[in-house]
């Protein structure tokens, strides 16, 4: 399965984490502590890890040619919460085994 990962450095990781968790709860099987979540979307499922410099985010899409909006659904959404901080989201894919 397609599978990249990012490290965003925030201060705000585990604020940023539950907030994403709680947003699709509604809407997605999501499970979540204020260091760890995972969420099972429609594209594939994100995991979420949060420690006091960053927040580190897997994503593996069910198909190749989805791996990249899920990328982009992500990051946009954490991007509306961190409205008062700019995040860089540079995405490094898995190499195919």
């Amino acid at each position: 399965m397609p599978t990249s990962h990012v490290d965003v450095a925030t201060e705000h990781a585990s604020r940023y984490l539950q907030q994403l968790c709680k947003h699709w709860a509604h809407k997605f099987p999501v499970e979540f502590e204020p260091n760890h979540g995972t969420i099972d979307l429609s594209l594939g499922r994100a995991v979420l890890d949060a420690d006091a410099a960053a927040l580190h985010i897997a994503v593996t899409a069910d198909e190749a040619g989805s791996l990249e909006r899920l990328e982009t659904v992500v990051a946009d959404h954490i991007k509306r919460f961190a409205f008062r901080e700019v995040l860089t989201f540079d995405w490094k894919r898995a190499s195919a085994a």
